[in-house]
């Protein structure tokens, strides 16, 4: 591949719903611009994106993917993101390192839940964008329905700059609006001129009234053509719409089938032309003086770079893909990672095309590579130097609020999960891993389900770990009490030599503060037990309440009063007290009314609001609290309720099958609630099944 200078490279996300087609379109760009000599395709399993065995066996895209395309004298880094809803993680990364973006949409689904989140990562990021409609080669698709709903949805910036030409209910060729011009498809990505049919003419004209009023716009000149009734020239055209696209003014929606190749050099054609190489200025700040820095992407300039993305194989290793924003990255040079005041040296560094890493010199400002064993960088991280140690700001990605208890079939096995569950955490942020050493397991977060099975799948067929299972978390209920109960116990044990002997009485009842677990006291008169006693009591509490008698769990807010008791001049002991209080509070605890509490958190639930009622019915179900309908930021609104943290179990499939993918949701732990009276007796009846 040729260098290129910055203003020659596009940096394009490829963005869509799961099966729109993004795959084979980046595969149509890669043949139509002689990278490849053949066309792959997702059903043979050869496509240059799609190229981990994960993704060729199950047949969509799990993972980001670099594909460079040479056009025309540009390069266009396409950044291939999974469509599936579980990996945003993915597609953020590719968002974050993109200057525009190809939003994907399959003709036959028409627009879904992918579509409109790509929408709004580009809205999040700023990227101007363009539509293309896949899957035109269906005789039943139709494009201007989707133009129609697309408008409706995001109303006047819509623009078709291309429209389909059908003969007999058959794709035949398209027309340029820009130009008002027509092509004739004749086979795998060739076309040659033809005249514009007469019953186009209608919805031609049309788009070209659209498009004329987004030229008309720019300026005062181009308005007062527009009224006057004179045609714009294709020059005023072209940079007017340049104009419109690079700012978002105008989103343009082009055609075609990547399966054929249709539509393909019309679609690279308008990233080339109408949008940009590199240019939003990116500000850093030097970490040595709290200096501002704007990254211009000057490739002459101090070095600014950002890991946007970080793949970690078994077989391959540790490779970091960075975006350069500032100056040149150059192989076998040093560079500093200034969250960490760490400078190392770099050995090789590479160009990336889906699974093949080519070695080059240098990276320039605006281009897009790949670091080997970059150890002390991960994704998000700057790269600059020790002279002008520039930090850009990090990515923010999404909050996995999907958990499951991760577990495999012996402890041998125990370190090489924790290995492998590091460096996938490395590869995808919105993979978090914990140990909850309170109820004794494992936790792994994800955006969804999907993703945790894909997850389980690599660790058992790439690290090699078998019989690794997925399973319900366990719920970190309470226990306390209710009332008061008194309990007085004597233990006593002879065993030659010299006995055991400690008589208590305490009394337990609610302390009234649940976020302490227990409070002691001692109202003992008369010196009935020694003062040098009183910590083995309060040890055998302490030990007590790790274990709560109804149903196993840990008990909080409980209070415990020595009021009275005996001791032996000889065989009085710290041991002989602790174990009477773990006594007395065995023969008190059950007559002192103990309840179980189950943690509630404050659930909020994004959807469309048409959903609002099947969302409300479901969370009913769920002995959800329903507080009502809030605003959100974004000028929609959420629902917020108060749901038991064990009935968010397998919620976001729930909740995605309601809203048909459109729905998601957050939640943080709010407060411990009492657990109603059908699960006191599931939870007490398991732990009398497990405990005899």
């Amino acid at each position: 591949m040729n260098n290129y200078r910055t203003g020659d490279i596009r940096n394009i996300a490829v963005l869509g719903g799961s099966g729109s087609g993004k795959t084979t379109l980046v595969e149509a760009a890669a043949f139509a611009g002689e990278n490849k000599n053949y066309l792959g395709s997702i059903a043979q399993g050869n496509t240059v994106s799609d190229y981990d065995s994960e993704e060729r066996s199950r047949g969509f895209s799990i993972h980001l993917s670099v594909v460079p395309v040479e056009w025309n004298g540009y390069k266009i880094n396409f950044l291939d993101a999974p469509g599936a809803l579980d990996f945003e993680g993915e597609r953020e990364s590719a968002t974050s390192a993109a200057d525009a973006a190809v939003i994907v949409i399959n003709a036959r689904k028409g627009i879904d839940a992918g579509t409109c989140a790509a929408w709004k990562l580009c809205d999040r990021y700023k990227l101007p964008r363009v539509i293309f409609v896949t899957g035109m080669d269906d005789d039943t698709a139709s494009y201007r329905e989707i133009v129609e709903e697309l408008t409706k949805l995001y109303g006047g910036k819509i623009a078709p700059f291309h429209m389909p030409i059908r003969q007999d209910q058959r794709l035949i060729g398209y027309a340029d609006i820009t130009k008002m011009s027509a092509r004739k498809f004749t086979g795998i990505g060739k076309y040659e001129d033809f005249e514009i049919p007469d019953y186009c003419m209608e919805n031609l004209n049309k788009f070209k009234g659209i498009l004329d009023e987004a030229v008309a716009s720019v300026d005062e000149d181009n308005m007062e053509k527009y009224f006057s009734g004179e045609e714009f020239t294709q020059q005023e055209k072209d940079s007017a719409l340049r104009a419109d696209c690079t700012d978002g003014s105008i989103v343009p929606v082009t055609m075609g089938s990547g399966l054929h190749v249709h539509g393909v050099y019309m679609l690279l054609d308008v990233i080339t032309k109408y949008f940009p190489s590199p240019f939003f200025t990116k500000t850093g700040i030097n970490v040595y003086d709290n200096e501002l820095f704007d990254c211009i992407y000057d490739e002459k300039d101090f070095l600014a770079a950002r890991v946007f993305k970080t793949v970690s194989d078994p077989y391959l290793g540790k490779y970091s893909f960075v975006k350069v924003y500032s100056g040149t990255l150059k192989a076998d040079s040093m560079i500093f990672n200034p969250s960490y005041d760490m400078e190392t040296k770099i050995g090789r560094i590479y160009k990336v095309c889906g699974k093949e890493y080519t070695p080059v010199d240098s990276i320039v400002a605006g281009d897009i590579g790949a670091i080997p064993k970059l150890n002390g960088f991960s994704t998000g991280d700057t790269i600059s130097t020790k002279v002008k140690p520039i930090k850009l700001d990090t990515i923010e990605f999404a909050v996995p609020y999907t958990v499951k208890r991760i577990v495999v079939d012996n402890k041998q096995n125990e370190e090489k999960l924790s290995q492998a569950l590091a460096k996938i955490m490395e590869e995808d942020r919105t993979v978090l891993c914990e140990n909850d050493t309170e109820n004794g397991q494992r936790l792994i977060k994800g955006i969804g389900e999907q993703q945790l099975e894909i997850i389980v799948a690599r660790l058992e067929n790439q690290y090699k770990i078998p019989q690794v299972q997925l399973t319900a978390p366990k719920v970190g209920y309470k226990e306390t009490i209710c009332a008061e109960a008194t309990a007085r116990c004597r233990y006593k044990k002879q065993s030659g030599g010299h006995g055991q002997f400690a008589e208590v009485q305490i009394t337990f009842s609610p302390s009234g503060n649940r976020e302490k677990d227990y409070v002691f006291e001692t109202a003992v008169v008369g010196g009935a037990v020694s003062k040098n006693y009183f910590p083995a009591v309060e040890k055998g509490i302490a030990e007590s309440v790790k274990t709560g008698l109804l149903a196993g769990y840990p008990v909080v807010g409980l209070k415990a009063v020595l009021t009275d008791g005996a001791e032996h001049p000889v065989d009085s002991s710290e041991n002989a007290f602790k174990m009477a209080a773990v006594m007395a509070y065995k023969e008190a605890y059950l007559k002192a009314s103990p309840i179980i509490l189950e943690p509630i958190a404050q659930v909020k639930i994004f959807a469309p609001s048409v959903y609002a009622g099947d969302i409300s019915n479901d969370l009913k179900t769920r002995r959800a609290r329903v507080l009502g309908m809030m605003p959100a930021e974004d000028g929609t609104s959420y629902i917020e309720a108060d749901v038991p943290v064990a009935e968010l179990e397998g919620y976001m499939a729930k909740l995605r099958s309601i809203t048909e993918g459109y729905g998601t949701f957050a939640y943080e732990f709010a407060r411990y609630g009492h657990a109603p009276q059908n699960v006191v007796e599931k939870l007490s009846a398991e732990y009398q099944k497990n405990n005899g």
